[in-house]
């Protein structure tokens, strides 16, 4: 079958719910075309979460900032416009932790005049909303961050934003419905993809298949199922003669792939069938993770470990322990913490996010034209990227910080601050201020953000996993990592299509590794590779993909793929220490808190200052961050 043929047969000619059709230029159009006024979010028709296409770092969101970057901004850009506004705040950075300072802010000074500042035409950072409308349903996905997850270990603090913000997780063991999938006999299948495994084959039944049988249906040779069975099935200890610590030790020092490779002694098969197993954590293949980190990892989405090999190593832990201590995941609105941004949002902002509960914030709509109103004590101008932070003066005596940023029509506009907080990625902060020390530039740029891809697919229905058995899909060495039915969430108005007849959004995750690569250098390159990709051909791979895998169940990606939405976030998550890649730091001496470390009237506040991709981790850094600027106005009186 010739290209095209193929294209046509996988429906790349239907006409479906994709606004970037010309990779982005339509979709950067719309977003730009729908707005008007200081931040472009006045037209009533301007609403982010229907897009569909390519989002997440979406056209017109990042340009900017690599010419800034790249030190090429300022040659071309006009002179700067003084609006001559003055906040008591500017917050750089519009995620969830640049809403929680502003929060923060505004709980110690409630008449505290507060501007935020988003290079993004929506708010919330990585916790963004996805809508789409099949038959006449609403189906709201998550654009990024997934879940809250252990709410029982959040700081104080951040317990008591939830709180104030009415968010109860304790809510979601109603709401999440934790049998849906075993009452419908649904488990987790595997794809192996033809491209690496000679032959496209699905198999289903993994983790309750016993291994043996499982691995019986994969196209792998004898050796290969037998490595895999011997992994998943065998108590032996691969390291006989080290006692525990050493082992502990062997384990931080090398990686997972070499584990297998060289002390479980498994070929190539085996290796490639785990090389992804941790990468929706990572990002990066099992060469460029510790192997402690996987004999330590817990089972994941996929219900079943992906990491076996020790369970006949005296390690001196119990997992069956730890999982019990651990709270379940189920702490998830339909678009996963976005809807923790938009909470925020609407006690931020007055009228702008309709209702006062949980409940009703699921299928609230979100009024973008309040956000960056006059009357409003805070503004939240969205499509505006700050390409300079300074201290009108010596930053000891400084009394303001002036924030000049991009407008969407490319002016550069001025406003001042009395007090300034970067909420963005540290690795952009040394080249928004030339204030930054070297030690300081340095450790802000050590963290290399991990790059990945959540895709949701609009289907007219779910028939085909029902009729596969599956409601989540392990798919080692495929272009996308993970392919599942959204979580069965039912929260407020909003009902999950929990029959299969119904239209569903499934979820893809693509994590682009470079085998061979050390860690961040995998990251580096998968960065580059997501800018790089058209739409058109994560369209292709997309629908490739699920018919390879689901067309035994009846699925045509011609017939029943409805709508796509690529959630592209090539700085993803905050980059995490490892033993593998990272040296053992004096925690004062760790990178961010280096990084971190305020200067005059700036304070820093993301994930990355506390190297963990968690939302209460950047709810936490932005409470530091203004307890600083606190502090520092005390001590400037």
């Amino acid at each position: 079958m010739s290209g095209d043929t193929n294209d046509r047969a996988l429906g790349m000619n239907r006409r479906i719910s994709r606004r970037d059709f010309l990779d982005g230029v339509a979709l950067a159009v719309s977003s730009s075309a729908a707005a008007r006024g200081q931040s472009q979010t006045n037209s009533p028709e301007y609403y982010p979460p229907a897009l569909t296409g390519l989002r997440g770092s979406h056209p017109g969101s990042f340009e900017v900032a690599h010419s800034v970057r790249d030190n090429t901004f300022w040659k071309t850009a006009p002179t700067p416009e003084d609006t001559g506004e003055v906040y008591d705040l500017v917050v750089v950075g519009g995620g969830i932790s640049g809403l929680a300072a502003a929060y923060f802010f505004r709980k110690h000074d409630p008449n505290a005049r507060v501007l935020i500042l988003d290079n993004h035409d929506d708010f919330g950072g990585h916790a963004k909303r996805n809508e789409f409308r099949v038959s006449g349903r609403l189906l709201i996905s998550y654009g990024g961050t997934q879940s809250i997850d252990e709410p029982s270990g959040y700081s104080a603090v951040a317990k008591g934003v939830l709180q104030d913000l009415k968010i109860e997780p304790k809510r979601f063991y109603d709401a999440y419905d934790r049998t849906l999938f075993d009452r419908l006999g649904l488990g987790t299948g595997a794809f192996f993809d033809g491209s690496v495994f000679g032959h496209d084959r699905f198999v289903a039944g993994m983790g309750t298949l016993p291994w043996p049988d499982f691995f019986a249906q994969a196209p792998l040779s004898k050796q290969g199922r037998d490595d895999l069975v011997r992994l998943y099935t065998a108590k032996i200890d691969y390291l006989p003669d080290l006692e525990r610590e050493k082992k502990l030790e062997l384990l931080a020092r090398i990686s997972y792939q070499e584990f297998l490779t060289t002390h479980a002694k498994v070929g190539a098969e085996a290796s490639r069938f785990l090389y992804n197993s941790m990468s929706d954590l990572w990002g990066v293949g099992s060469d460029a993770i510790a192997a402690l980190t996987a004999a330590r990892g817990d089972e994941g989405d996929y219900g079943v470990s992906l990491f076996p090999g020790f369970q006949g190593m005296d390690l001196s832990w119990s997992r069956r322990q730890r999982e019990e201590d651990r709270d379940p995941y189920i702490f998830h609105f339909p678009d996963g913490n976005a809807s923790i941004a938009r909470a925020l949002v609407r006690d931020l902002i007055p009228g702008s996010v309709p209702g006062s509960s949980m409940e009703d914030l699921v299928t609230a709509r979100t009024d973008y034209s309040r956000l960056d109103k006059a009357s409003s004590p805070v503004w939240l101008r969205l499509n505006s990227t700050v390409v300079r932070v300074k201290h009108d003066g010596p930053i000891d005596s400084a009394r303001m910080v002036e924030v000049a940023y991009s407008s969407p029509k490319r002016e550069v506009k001025t406003v001042k601050g009395k007090a300034c907080i970067l909420a963005c990625y540290n690795g952009m902060i040394p080249y928004l201020s030339a204030e930054v020390g070297e030690k300081q530039k340095e450790a802000l740029l050590y963290g290399t953000k991990t790059p990945f891809v959540y895709t949701h697919v609009a289907i007219r229905n779910w028939t085909s996993f029902q009729k596969l058995k599956v409601h989540q899909i392990y798919c080692p060495s495929a272009y996308f990592n993970y392919v599942a039915l959204d979580f069965p969430v039912s929260l407020g108005d909003y009902r999950y299509p929990s029959k299969p007849e119904e239209p569903m959004a499934l979820f893809l995750l693509r994590t682009p590794c470079s085998p061979g690569k050390p860690r961040r250098d995998q990251l580096r390159l998968g960065r580059a590779e997501l800018l790089a990709t058209p739409f058109s051909v994560v369209e292709r791979n997309i629908r490739r993909q699920l018919q390879a895998a689901l067309g035994g169940g009846g699925f045509e990606a011609a017939r029943d793929i409805q709508a796509i939405t690529v959630n592209r976030w090539a700085h993803g998550y905050a980059y995490e220490y490892n033993s593998l890649s990272d040296p053992r730091w004096a925690p004062n001496e760790r990178p961010c808190v280096v990084g971190r470390q305020p200067f005059g009237r700036i304070s820093i506040a993301n994930s990355d200052a506390a190297a963990r991709a968690y939302t209460d981790a950047a709810i936490d850094q932005a409470y530091r961050a203004v307890q600083e600027r606190i502090a520092y106005a005390k001590a400037a009186v």
